[in-house]
């Protein structure tokens, strides 16, 4: 099953905030979306689907494909980040970039460039907590909106025209685990996050 989890509160808990990991893993809930992110998220509806779409993540083979607003115009156009990345041991809510933390992987795409702002597609290979925002703010690029990785007055002008994080799991491939056939599915940009993108300061 797939859930689309379409506008978002900012700031709102979501089940993957409010249950344990057990919990998770009982209910089907086969990965996690940062919280104020919207878009596509996977439910196994039996233990074997969920076994069987766990090994496809562990092994990569999902593909999943982001909508990011950034700060600035990013160049080059395309490329891949290539960052470990681990929680940040000032503050233990935010992860950085970090020599010691895990490998992460994430590949990028311009679509769009505005004055003072790229759209772009993002491809994460890997799946570590917050890696989309981590690895672009690295590169000072940071996510439009974003609570946990802009500064309080760029976070403030921007909530001004952008109502939350602009990030949005746009597209998300897999093999089904009993028919193996290969299952392509695609959730529009929300209308928060599609009027935001027409109100962009100029």
């Amino acid at each position: 099953m797939i859930v689309n989890r379409a506008e978002t509160t900012r700031g709102q808990e979501t089940i993957e905030d409010l249950l344990p990991e057990s919990d998770l893993v009982r209910r089907g809930i086969v990965h996690r979306l940062d919280k104020d992110t919207s878009g596509l998220l996977v439910i196994a509806k039996t233990a074997a689907a969920l076994s069987g779409l766990q090994a496809q993540f562990k092994q990569r083979l999902v593909k999943k494909t982001y909508l990011a607003l950034v700060h600035g115009r990013v160049e080059p156009k395309s490329g891949r980040i290539n960052l470990p990345v681990g929680r940040n041991p000032v503050n233990r809510r935010r992860f950085t970039v970090l020599i010691t933390g895990r490998p992460a992987e994430t590949g990028y795409q311009t679509m769009k460039n505005f004055r003072d702002y790229s759209l772009l597609m993002v491809f994460p290979k890997t799946g570590r907590t917050h890696q989309i925002r981590i690895h672009f703010k690295h590169l000072n690029h940071p996510l439009v909106a974003d609570p946990l990785y802009l500064g309080k007055k760029r976070l403030r002008q921007d909530l001004s025209w952008c109502p939350r994080l602009f990030l949005h799991s746009h597209i998300i491939s897999f093999t089904h685990p009993q028919n193996h056939r290969i299952i392509n599915l695609e959730a529009a940009l929300p209308n928060d996050l599609q009027t935001a993108l027409e109100t962009i300061p100029a």
